[in-house]
């Protein structure tokens, strides 16, 4: 990267909100990359101003919205002064649709805008946001709304963002942008396309953004050669995830088998060419099961500019984690009776996806068979192609007859979770039904867990300056741990 120095670590970007404002700033003040996740940020920032806006954060980065009328009419129809009661259901948001309502658009700005300020408030680090290539149906408006608060990287994984360079460039122009979707049993030629005009948020045109940087998040070098082949989808720099990396994993190559606890079993064919994205010349990261020094000394030998990090976040003093649920995953570590298993088919994408054994979470059988299935969120919902040609939507997630009765099979909906429900849960913001039932959460973790006796030598708890300070020596700024 041209002119500036790459950050040696990057902090993964941990949605739904375990990659806060909070962690991203943490890191970022260090000199390092601070991610903030940018999934499911309009319903967080909703929920976070019905519970009456602790510390008054959210409000005074709204003071700073470059539309106040805009920024206004969100806290007029979600804050609640003091917090509405704990008995109370959260009020909806808008679902993504292929034809966003103006108020949806507003929100996810302004909620992308907000969590990107408060994360680059009090230094001069460089913050980037997460994004999904999945959830197509938010990324204009998320990324417009991160770009106005001045974000420095868009990180983007789940999927192949071919046309996210060309989206950049536009929304730093300031002019209407288009962005394809994917549409399951789309006819022949027929396209479909997300459009996003920042003039219908200013009523004018607005000024030129700063462009941010773009990091592929890829499984393979096959797919970072494909993105870097052609300029018109080439990104600024890859982070080379492996399959132990939390959350959802990559597919085995090959026909899938299982071992005796049901994971996926990767194979010879999964490894990563660190040297074929090396010879590509474009800086990149290594990611999965990096939490190490030897391990980032080893990337950068190997070529790479250092290494992403997400798990040992996820644990740390500044996470988003429900405090509760942070503490209890610590103690059992200690004890080393914390269980993360990778499910084949636990997540309604069809990736596998790693989960926290914890009694009383989405994770346990019991709490996930007594779930009543609901689908109020979406975020993972798939467009499909209706018989009458229009648009419509569907998760493996929903109730069993919903999901049949658009054109889908009832295999996909066997073990399959609702993520989004069950993540907006695990930071402390899962809804409360109308009938008294409260969303149980679902927690993800990578499943590498030997650097925690490195950061835990004071006690149970750690900073995320303590993980910059373990990965990088003791000439790391923030705290240091002892000897």
């Amino acid at each position: 990267m041209a002119g500036e120095t790459a950050p040696a670590v990057i902090q993964g970007g941990m949605g739904v909100g375990i990659s806060g404002w909070r962690l991203a700033r943490a890191v970022a003040a260090t000199g390092q990359l601070g991610v903030v996740s940018g999934v499911a940020l309009d319903a967080l920032l909703a929920r976070r101003l019905q519970r009456g806006d602790d510390g008054g954060h959210i409000r005074r980065a709204l003071g700073h919205f470059p539309v106040p009328a805009v920024a206004q009419r969100l806290l007029d129809r979600y804050f609640v002064p003091g917090g509405r009661p704990e008995d109370e259901p959260f009020r909806p948001v808008p679902r993504l649709r292929l034809r966003p309502g103006h108020h949806g658009q507003e929100l996810s700005v302004v909620a992308n805008f907000v969590e990107v300020f408060l994360a680059k408030e009090g230094h001069d680090g460089p913050v980037g946001v997460n994004y999904l290539e999945k959830i197509q149906l938010a990324t204009p408006a998320a990324v417009y709304g991160a770009m106005l608060a001045g974000v420095d990287y868009v990180l983007m994984g789940a999927g192949l963002p071919t046309e996210i360079p060309r989206l950049l460039d536009a929304l730093a122009a300031g002019v209407p942008a288009r962005l394809s979707v994917a549409v399951d049993a789309a006819a022949p030629g027929e396209q479909h396309q997300l459009a996003f005009d920042p003039r219908d948020l200013f009523g004018e045109a607005p000024q030129p953004l700063r462009r941010p940087r773009l990091l592929a998040i890829v499984s393979s070098a096959t797919l970072a050669a494909y993105l870097a082949r052609d300029e018109r989808t080439r990104p600024d720099g890859f982070v080379l995830e492996s399959p132990a990396a939390g959350g959802h994993s990559v597919r085995p190559r090959g026909p899938l088998t299982l071992s005796v606890d049901g994971e996926p079993v990767y194979g010879p064919r999964d490894r990563l060419d660190v040297a074929k994205v090396a010879s590509l010349g474009l800086p990149f990261w290594l990611a999965g099961g990096q939490t190490d020094p030897e391990r980032l000394s080893a990337a950068r030998a190997a070529g790479a500019a250092g290494v992403q990090v997400g798990t040992a976040f996820a644990l740390c003093r500044e996470s988003g984690l429900d405090p509760a649920i942070r503490r209890r995953m610590l103690r059992d570590a200690a004890r080393n009776a914390l269980v993360v298993r990778n499910h084949a088919t636990a997540s309604p994408t069809g990736f596998p996806f790693k989960l926290v054994h914890l009694p009383g979470t989405a994770a346990d059988e019991q709490v996930y068979a007594d779930r009543p299935r609901h689908c109020d969120l979406g975020y993972l919902r798939t467009p499909y192609r209706r018989p009458d040609g229009r648009v419509g939507y569907r998760c493996p997630a929903e109730p069993v007859d919903e999901y049949v009765r658009k054109g889908g099979s009832v295999d996909d909906t066997v073990g399959s979770r609702c993520l989004c429900n069950g993540l907006v849960a695990t930071v402390g913001l899962g809804q409360r039904r109308p009938d008294g039932y409260v969303e149980p959460p679902l927690v993800t973790l990578g499943q590498d867990l030997a650097f925690l006796p490195h950061l835990t030598r004071r006690g149970d708890d750690y900073t995320a300056a303590d993980v910059i300070a373990y990965l990088l020596g003791p000439t790391a700024p923030g705290n240091q741990i002892p000897s």
